[in-house]
């Protein structure tokens, strides 16, 4: 896909996630909007995968780490051919497949359960090693929040990564600076996030996680990097795309009502153009 079709993608992937939260009056869009960008070059772009064959052998695996942005990660398989994208309208309801955390046995696309902040890291780093172990060539990819990567067990991860040489590893961190609680950096600051994981072994590539150019070139990095994991620290903005949502913390866990909801999908259409 050239930079024009992912664009047109991630918007898609936007209305989906607004449409899920809306329908769900509940959820998270502000970290499922923020991370579009990287979940639609993820799946339509990096992650060799079948929707048609979910479980194949030889598949790359993810492992969302920041479950409560289920929306923006259902949205993406919908989107992509694993499911019915109008299914997004049953997020969170009694009896639907889509939960608020991704549930890998009921979800097709998933391959790793996610609910408590901290463990799909320790998940994808134990599938990465497997993969060492078997002499398999699938590659693992995780995505944190960075409000997330406050959470000790993440580093204890990133530790045992760095010394096992996963370079079949990629840990991506959604920087949108805002957590629930408020500004990252006045809750219990991470930063600097690229020098820590420097410190744990990682070759670290910072860059915009809304510039499909930068996000290119640091996957295909990540490819060619021997020896170590990769972290590609992409600085994001919350909310991004719907105009009221952006860069507010208060958007991190609600969802909107009739008007927001008119207001959100009226800004997506008009990027859509």
């Amino acid at each position: 896909m050239d930079n024009l079709e992912l664009k047109k993608t991630a918007n898609e992937v936007r209305k989906g996630i607004v449409t899920a939260v809306y329908n769900a009056k509940s959820g998270h869009p502000g970290g499922s909007l923020s991370a579009a960008d990287i979940y639609t070059y993820l799946y339509f772009e990096e992650l060799n995968i079948d929707p048609k064959n979910p479980r194949k052998a030889d598949r790359d695996r993810f492992v969302l780490s920041k479950g409560h942005t289920a929306p923006g990660y259902y949205s993406t398989l919908a989107n992509r051919g694993f499911f019915p994208v109008e299914d997004l309208k049953t997020l969170r309801h009694t009896g639907s497949y889509l939960q608020g955390h991704p549930n890998m046995n009921e979800i097709p696309g998933v391959d790793m359960s996610s609910g408590s902040l901290g463990q799909g890291i320790s998940c994808a780093v134990g599938m990465a090693l497997s993969a060492k172990l078997s002499g398999d060539d699938y590659r693992v990819y995780t995505l944190l929040g960075d409000g997330e990567i406050q959470e000790g067990q993440v580093w204890e991860a990133a530790m045992f990564a760095g010394h096992r040489k996963l370079d079949n590893l990629v840990v991506i961190v959604d920087n949108n600076g805002l957590q629930i609680d408020g500004n990252i950096e006045d809750v219990c600051s991470p930063y600097p996030i690229d020098k820590k994981f420097e410190a744990f072994n990682f070759h670290v590539i910072n860059i915009d996680g809304h510039d499909f150019d930068q996000i290119r070139a640091a996957f295909n990095e990540a490819r060619e990097t021997k020896g170590m994991p990769t972290a590609i620290i992409a600085k994001t903005i919350k909310g991004k795309g719907v105009s009221f949502m952006e860069n507010q913390a208060g958007w991190h866990g609600k969802a909107p009502n009739d008007e927001q909801y008119e207001i959100a999908m009226a800004d997506l259409e008009k990027a859509g153009e």
